[in-house]
C-alpha cells in the first residue's frame, strides 16, 4: 500500500539537493524523533551512498535500482519499497520522475 499523506511530522523547509538537482528530498521528523525524507528524483543515472540502512518507498513514478555487489537491475513501481544496507551504495536509473519516501532504519 502507498503511503498517501504523514500526519504529526515536522518538516525541514529547505530542500536537500543532490547530483546538480536531479534529487531534491525535505527531511522530516515525527513527535518520537523517527526521521524520513520525501523527495524527486528526476530522469539520471545516480549512484547513493548510505549510512544507516533505508527503505525506498516508490510513491509515485518508477525506477530500477542495482544494490552493490550484484549486477541485476531491479524495477520498483508506486507501491513497491526495496532495501539497502548500512554503509552501502546502489545505483538507481529514472526515466520519469520518481517519487519517493526513505525511511531510515
Amino acid at each position: 500500500m502507498t503511503t498517501t499523506h504523514l500526519d504529526g511530522v515536522s518538516v525541514t523547509t529547505q530542500a536537500s539537493v543532490y547530483f546538480d538537482g536531479k534529487c531534491v528530498s525535505h527531511g522530516i521528523t515525527f513527535a518520537d524523533g523517527t526521521k524520513k525524507s520525501v523527495g524527486v528524483i528526476l530522469p539520471a543515472n545516480l549512484t547513493f551512498n548510505t549510512g544507516a540502512p533505508e527503505i525506498m518507498e516508490c510513491v509515485a513514478g518508477s525506477c530500477e535500482y542495482r544494490l552493490a555487489g550484484t549486477e541485476a537491475w531491479v524495477k520498483s513501481s508506486a507501491g513497491e519499497r526495496f532495501s539497502v544496507p548500512g554503509n552501502a551504495k546502489f545505483d538507481i536509473r529514472v526515466t520519469e520522475p520518481y517519487h519517493y519516501i526513505c525511511h531510515f532504519g
